[in-house]
């Protein structure tokens, strides 16, 4: 008796994950079917089909596997093309419909859920928006500060001499932006964020924190870390329910864009090592040392 191939497909989906097939065959069906198929956004009924394996089995191995769901992983392919769209000179409207998606608010959404901006920002590259920055002393030299009107956007680091290149590495964020040194407005923020007599938990400094969906769970989990403790990046992975991502989080720790407010500079190695830091160890050493002399004073 022949069967019905879509028949046999949901078969199959309902079976248990047999002990023969590896987890990344599992996986590896799941992102080519997700890979061929994303303009038609499918559901994760048919990419566990394509996969051989119920709904919740692929949704938990593929999240055990690569630290995030199939549906994340489709959405991170289809704002990677709605990115490409736009760089290109296409319209929201244009680049909603051409990644299957059924208009211009759902791209809105996406975007402002993995990029904390909408897509006409995005596209925009910052252009139309003034940053102020200025350099100031610092407990741990030369501080960046970079601030936009709705908050401080950027905290930066550098030796005498190396101001320009702080610079640089920290504007490729907002390429189109226009850039105003303006130390009259940064100096009253780089002083709060310094002083510690002027921490307030009832009116916290605000901040703009721009990055993908993942790495918002990220930043955000090191805002929970208290003044003088730190904690791992497999505890950081833990945390945000994804313990297998522990590489993830330390790129996404690296990518911080507001240092020390943003306190990446409390995540040690898992042996208790300090390491890894944008800015340079010595400043890492020199930051926690800082903190705990001021819980010990």
């Amino acid at each position: 008796m022949t069967q019905n191939p879509s028949f046999a497909s949901a078969l199959a989906a309902q079976q248990p994950v047999k002990t023969a097939e590896t987890d990344y065959d599992i996986v590896r069906r799941a992102i080519a079917f997700i890979s061929e198929r994303w303009r038609a956004q499918p559901e994760i009924d048919a990419i566990a089909a394509a996969a051989g394996v119920t709904p919740t089995e692929l949704h938990h191995l593929f999240r055990r596997w690569a630290g995030l769901t199939p549906k994340d992983f489709l959405q991170a392919i289809t704002l990677d093309h709605a990115r490409l769209l736009l760089r290109d000179s296409a319209s929201v409207l244009d680049a909603a419909y051409e990644v299957g998606l059924s208009g211009p608010g759902r791209l809105h959404d996406l975007f402002v859920a993995h990029e904390a901006m909408s897509p006409g920002e995005w596209k925009a590259g910052g252009e139309g928006l003034t940053l102020s920055y200025g350099f100031h002393p610092s407990p741990f030299g030369i501080a960046l500060v970079i601030a936009t009107p709705r908050g401080l956007a950027g905290l930066a680091f550098a030796d005498p001499g190396e101001e320009r290149a702080a610079l640089a590495d920290m504007t490729r964020r907002w390429p189109k932006a226009t850039y105003v040194e303006d130390r009259a407005m940064t100096a009253p923020i780089a002083q709060r964020i310094f002083d510690q007599a002027q921490w307030c938990a009832e009116q916290p400094l605000r901040v703009v924190l721009i990055g993908t969906d993942f790495e918002l769970r990220v930043w955000e989990t090191l805002l929970t870390i208290p003044m003088g403790r730190a904690t791992t990046y497999s505890d950081i992975a833990a945390k945000i329910k994804s313990p297998k991502a522990s590489r993830a989080v330390g790129a996404a720790v690296g990518k911080n864009p507001i240092s020390f407010v943003v306190p990446c500079h409390r995540v040690l190695g898992k042996s208790g090592a300090i390491t890894g830091y944008h800015w340079g160890l010595t400043r890492k050493r020199a930051m926690l040392g800082w903190e705990a002399g001021k819980i010990a004073s």
